[in-house]
């Protein structure tokens, strides 16, 4: 008779571990923002991504698990390009400049204060001897009729040249 609550116990103490959760390699859809929101010049702004988060035991709700660069286009079809604002490089969080120094005449993009990598507002490395290995991570990104823009966010593993989701 002993055995039957002592196993349920043990059940319900082992169902977070054996639970299949959301896998980070998925990502994770997000409204982030409204498109009216966003600048009609195509410059970059930056917004948190919020989510709830489940541990083993503990559940957060809509707490911060990064942050994107989103930014209007000119295309129809894909009018908006979202990046995510951890550097590729040591996961740093990039900055945006009006004017990065290093690019001829101070164009504007990206910069990683802790190792000086710089990336163009393609994502791309902005000059030779970056220490980045690949430019910025572009995501997943749709806008919904009802000017809703969502994004697929996922993180991805610092210093590879190859842009692998974390938890394959």
């Amino acid at each position: 008779m002993a055995a039957v609550p002592v196993g349920a116990g043990v059940g319900l103490y082992l169902d977070p571990l054996t639970r299949k959760g959301k896998n980070d390699a998925e990502g994770v859809h997000v409204r982030v923002a409204k498109l009216d929101t966003l600048p009609a010049d195509g410059s970059p702004r930056r917004f948190p991504i919020l989510a709830s988060r489940m541990d083993a035991w503990t559940k957060s709700p809509e707490s911060p698990i990064g942050a994107v660069f989103l930014m209007r286009t000119q295309d129809a079809q894909q009018p908006v390009r979202a990046f995510n604002s951890a550097c590729p490089h040591a996961g740093c969080f990039v900055e945006y400049l009006a004017q990065l120094p290093s690019l001829g005449g101070g164009a504007p993009g990206f910069l990683c204060p802790c190792h000086n990598s710089g990336f163009k507002l393609d994502g791309q490395i902005a000059w030779a001897g970056s220490p980045a290995a690949r430019g910025l991570d572009e995501l997943e990104c749709s806008v919904q009729n009802d000017g809703d823009v969502w994004v697929k966010f996922q993180n991805f593993q610092a210093g590879s040249a190859t842009k692998l989701p974390l938890g394959a």
